[in-house]
């Protein structure tokens, strides 16, 4: 992250000596100065009117549209940047002068001093620690997972689809099934649905019955690996597995083959799960729209899933896998859990090594599991957490283990929009339930996230964009109108957007005086928050309710209720251990989505593939 906008920074020094250096170029002065986000009451540079007066900012942001492209143009000449149309150069324009510049000015507010110092400065390596780095215990033990018992295979597929990860292990274990039979059912069962869901990019069959195949050799040899021995899942499709196509979704990179491991596939692997398919992310990691079509939702395909994670979230959701991995930066494990209605954790940053997975900002990336239960969750967190020496975010941590920690020793807060049964039945667990809030000054967090997003980003997908690739983008409201709004948010404003992460950080620290708190996990401030300070949340379902304009003759379909339990940094097990204990006397984790019900009215959102 301390790199990452060293480039820029040169180059705007470089447009600043050149411009006033060269007087015939002083006109596009203007543009440096008001990518650098001065104050439209502020004069800029002489900048040539005839009658000798200067130009204000807001003068110029808002004259001739004509007179502003060509200014932006020659600006970013002086950038190496000078590929944009006059179409995309006047969308620069519109979000320059109405995001760009007013985040400016309210970051450096909070973070600016007159007297050159700063306020609440803050590494741009980010470490998400309240402890430090050497405060934080290394021991990186296997949780005493529960090895249940009187588990019986059930005589329909369909139950055995909808079984926990911890049940298909003990008909594994006792050898009531093999990993081929269960592969057999997933797999069949996924290419029933995928027309419908659009769930799935590619099939891994051929690897999958490989390792199922293994799995059940190792077991007649008497050698078992643990929970996930033989257990088919999914991965998120930005995830790389040697011989298979990695398409981030996008139409740009759709034949696109890794020869490498994901280390979070290599773990799974050692683990002895079987992997059966690659699932559906939104292009580059972006919502639910990808290059073949658009995920939906298996509790109402009248609505599609959201993203990123869509096919990890819509796929464990329609018993398409036990369980999958998805990954987030700003909320694309929350949102389509939540969606969907599945259980699934964004863990602390760096607690799942990110090597061989596409990257959008080195410090917001996670990865993380969509499951049954909190339990699944649990289990399989443990065993792809831990360091990988070729990302060097990654880390070995102490975690409780969450299946021993006495949750009637909690102080657990509860914001106003919790969800009221939940703060019932956790209390009712003898959990201490206070009501709390969590205050902070810091009020733009989701321009810190934006700045920090986009500009990271833009530095991985620099050439693409410079080839045109956003020209043929699933979605060309999203990714493509973002990185080139990053062209225009200056080096100096990047760091100040850091900084003022920091006292972000710094206030909510101090605000977190409980043990965890539970509340709405899709709130956009909450999730722009959540992932700029690190903090680990759990979504779980805690109900269903009436679609909004149901069919005349009836629906069995409906929106799924969720809620979020919130921990400090590398605390996930509370809130493991408190969703689990909430799922222990309630069975909402347990229902199953209508998916296939017949189609009475799609949606009329537009629908965006080949």
């Amino acid at each position: 992250m301390a790199y990452t906008g060293s480039a820029t920074c040169i180059s705007v020094m470089l447009t600043l000596f050149l411009f006033s250096f060269s007087s015939n170029l002083m006109k596009n002065f203007v543009w440096v100065q008001a990518l650098q986000g001065k104050r439209s009451s502020e004069p800029l540079s002489p900048v040539g009117k005839e009658n000798g007066e200067c130009l204000a900012a807001n003068e110029t942001m808002t004259s001739n549209e004509d007179d502003d492209i060509s200014s932006l143009k020659t600006a970013l000449r002086f950038l190496d940047v000078d590929f944009f149309n006059d179409s995309k150069l006047r969308e620069m324009v519109k979000g320059a002068e109405e995001l760009n510049v007013p985040a400016f000015r309210d970051i450096r507010k909070l973070v600016a001093s007159t007297n050159g110092g700063l306020h609440d400065p803050y590494p741009l390596v980010f470490h998400p620690s309240w402890v430090g780095a050497k405060g934080v215990p290394s021991n990186c033990e296997l949780y005493k997972f529960p090895r249940i018992s009187g588990v019986q295979r059930p005589q329909r597929n369909e139950d055995i689809a909808f079984m926990t990860v911890l049940e298909l292990g003990a008909l594994i274990r006792t050898k009531q099934i093999t990993s081929r039979e269960l592969t057999d059912i997933f797999l069949q069962r996924m290419k029933r649905y995928d027309n419908i869901l659009e769930a799935v990019v590619t099939f891994t069959e051929e690897l999958a019955y490989s390792q199922a195949e293994r799995a059940d050799d190792l077991l007649k040899e008497g050698t078992y690996l643990g929970p996930l021995h033989g257990i088919p899942y999914g991965l998120k499709d930005i995830i790389a597995v040697p011989g298979y196509k990695t398409t981030w979704g996008s139409r740009t990179f759709k034949d696109q083959v890794l020869d490498m491991e994901a280390s979070v596939y290599k773990k799974l692997r050692s683990a002895g799960a079987v992997l059966i398919a690659k699932l559906a992310t939104g292009s580059l990691a972006y919502d639910d729209i990808w290059f073949l079509g658009r995920t939906r939702n298996p509790w109402n395909i009248g609505e599609f899933s959201t993203g990123s994670s869509a096919g990890p979230a819509s796929g464990t959701s329609a018993g398409l896998v036990p369980f999958a991995i998805g990954s987030e930066t700003a909320g694309s494990i929350c949102f389509p859990a939540a969606r969907c209605g599945v259980t699934a954790i964004r863990p602390t940053f760096g607690t799942v090594a990110r090597t061989g997975v596409m990257s959008i900002s080195e410090s917001l990336d996670k990865l993380g599991p969509f499951c049954r239960s909190a339990s699944d969750c649990a289990i399989i967190l443990d065993i792809i957490r831990g360091r990988d020496q070729d990302d060097p975010s990654s880390r070995d941590v102490f975690f409780e283990d969450p299946f021993s920690i006495n949750i009637s020793k909690l102080r657990v807060g509860y914001l106003p929009d919790a969800e009221v049964e939940v703060v019932h039945v956790l209390a009712s667990k003898g959990v201490n339930m206070v009501p709390f809030n969590l205050t902070y000054t810091v009020k733009t967090a989701q321009s810190i996230l934006n700045f920090t997003m986009d500009v990271d980003m833009l530095s991985h997908f620099d050439e693409w964009q410079r080839a045109g690739g956003d020209d043929e983008y699933e979605a060309q409201d999203q990714w493509p109108v973002e990185l080139r709004r990053a062209r225009l948010i200056p080096a100096v404003d990047y760091v100040q957007a850091h900084r003022a992460r920091g006292k972000l950080i710094k206030e909510v620290r101090e605000s977190f005086t409980v043990d965890a708190f539970v509340g709405n996990a899709t709130d956009w401030e909450r999730v722009c928050m959540g992932n700029l300070v690190g903090l680990p949340v759990i979504v779980i379902p805690t109900g269903t309710k009436n679609i909004t304009d149901p069919p005349k003759g009836g629906t069995h379909r409906r929106t799924t209720v969720t809620t979020g339990i919130f921990a400090p940094p590398h605390r996930d097990s509370v809130a493991l251990a408190l969703a689990m204990a909430y799922q222990s006397v309630t069975d909402h984790h347990k229902q199953r989505p209508p998916i296939d019900e017949e189609e009475t009215s799609y949606s009329d959102e537009s629908f965006i593939g080949e």
